[in-house]
C-alpha cells in the first residue's frame, strides 16, 4: 500500500463524509425533538440536488457568472425544506403526532414514494449535471495528488460551519433553547406554555432544509438522477443509528467514520463498498444499542 493511496482514501473519505453528515444531522435533529423517523429524508436530499442542478443550468443558459451559484446552493435548499418541508409536517405529519411508530414509518415511506415518482414527473429520467463550481475553485495538490479544492476544503468547512452554527443556534438562541427544552421534555415543555407544534415545525424545516442542502452541495459532483434519494437515505440512517439518535456532535464523528470506512473499502476491498457502513453500524450497534454517544435513559411508565 503506497502512501498516496493511504493519503487519496483519507481524502474521498472527508469528503464524502462531509455530505453524509449534511443528510444525518437533519435526521438526527428531527428525531431527537419530535421522535419521527423521517424515511421521506432522503427525497429532500435528492429534491435540493435536483433544484440545484435546475438553478446552475438556468444561470447557464442566461451567461450568468456561475459564481451566483453557491447563493442559489442555499437558496434552493431553504426554499425545498420551506415549502415541501413545511407542508408535510402540517398536513401529513401533524395528525399521526402521538400515533404507533410503524404507522410513522408507513406514512412517511408513503411520502418518499410520492417525491420519488414527482422527481420523475417534473424532471424525468435522463441525468442532469451541473459542474461548473466544483471547476470554479481549481484544484489543491497534497503529496502530488491533485484533488478538487470544492471537494476537499470546501464541503467540509461548510459542514463544520453547520455542525458549530447549529450548536451555537440550540444553546444561545430563544427558539434554539425552546427546541432543546422540548427535546428534554416535552409534557414538562408545553405545561410551562410552550407550543410544541409551532416547534416541531421549526425543528422540521431545519431538518430538511440540511438534507436539500447536501443535495444542493451535491450536485456538481455527481449526476442528478432519479433514485437518489434512496441510497442516502439509509446511508444517513447509519450515520445517525451508529451515533445515536438525536446526537448532532456525534453525528460529524460518525459520518467521518463511515465516510473513512466507505473510502478504504473503494481503495481495498471494492466488493464491500455497499456494505461497510452498515457493517460499522451493526458491530457498534451490537456493543451499544443506544450509539457510540447515545445515553441509557430510564422508560416512562
Amino acid at each position: 500500500m503506497s502512501f498516496q493511496i493511504l493519503v487519496l482514501t483519507v481524502l474521498d473519505g472527508i469528503a464524502y463524509g462531509a455530505l453524509v453528515f449534511l443528510v444525518a444531522v437533519g435526521l438526527t435533529l428531527v428525531f431527537g425533538v419530535m421522535r419521527i423517523l423521517n424515511v421521506a429524508h432522503g427525497s429532500f436530499y435528492a429534491l435540493g440536488a435536483y433544484a440545484a442542478a435546475s438553478l446552475g443550468l438556468v444561470l447557464t443558459a442566461y451567461g450568468i457568472s456561475p459564481w451566483f451559484a453557491y447563493p442559489l446552493f442555499v437558496v434552493a435548499a431553504v426554499a425545498v425544506g420551506v415549502s415541501v418541508g413545511g407542508l408535510m409536517e402540517r398536513f401529513i405529519l401533524r395528525p399521526i403526532y402521538g400515533q404507533e411508530q410503524y404507522l410513522q414509518l408507513l406514512v412517511t415511506f408513503a411520502v418518499f414514494m410520492i417525491l420519488d415518482n414527482a422527481q420523475r414527473l417534473i424532471w424525468g429520467v435522463q441525468p442532469y449535471f451541473y459542474t461548473e463550481p466544483l471547476s470554479l475553485l481549481g484544484n489543491v495538490s497534497v503529496v502530488n495528488i491533485t484533488y478538487t479544492s470544492y471537494q476537499v476544503i470546501f464541503l467540509p468547512l461548510v459542514a463544520l460551519v453547520i455542525l458549530f452554527g447549529l450548536r451555537w443556534f440550540l444553546r444561545h438562541t430563544l427558539a434554539g433553547s425552546l427546541i432543546v427544552a422540548v427535546t428534554e421534555d416535552r409534557e414538562a415543555a408545553t405545561a410551562i406554555g410552550i407550543n410544541a407544534r409551532k416547534v416541531f415545525f421549526l425543528t422540521f424545516v431545519i431538518g430538511t432544509s440540511l438534507a436539500s442542502l447536501g443535495g444542493a452541495l451535491a450536485s456538481p459532483t455527481t449526476s442528478v438522477l432519479p433514485g437518489m434519494g434512496a441510497q442516502m437515505i439509509v446511508l444517513s440512517f447509519a450515520v445517525a443509528a451508529t451515533a445515536g439518535l438525536g446526537q448532532i456532535g456525534g453525528a460529524a464523528i460518525t459520518a467521518l467514520m463511515i465516510g473513512l470506512g466507505r473510502s478504504a473499502a473503494v481503495f481495498f476491498m471494492p466488493e464491500l463498498e455497499v456494505v461497510v457502513p452498515y457493517l460499522i453500524m451493526v458491530i457498534v450497534l451490537l456493543f451499544r444499542p443506544e450509539g457510540l454517544f447515545g445515553k441509557t435513559t430510564a422508560r416512562k411508565i
